[in-house]
């Protein structure tokens, strides 16, 4: 699967954009312009999106890889 499939699926599934997850991440401090909030570990990011969005591990670690700036 490519990486836009998964953020197609994310948002078919969650009803929300990649500039969505952007912004809630950087709401609870898991995100700055730049990538991931300095000391912020991928397992806090998965934590959050499979606990507030049911995703599952392949696709909660395709937002982390959004959030630090891969583009597809």
């Amino acid at each position: 699967m490519s990486f836009q499939a998964y953020l197609d699926n994310i948002q078919a599934k969650t009803g929300k954009s990649p500039s969505d997850f952007k912004a809630l991440a950087a709401q609870k401090g898991f995100a700055v312009p730049e990538g991931i909030a300095p000391g912020i570990k991928a397992t806090q990011i998965t934590d959050w999106l499979k606990a507030d969005f049911g995703l599952g591990h392949g696709h909660a670690m395709a937002i982390v890889a959004l959030l630090k700036g891969k583009k597809d």
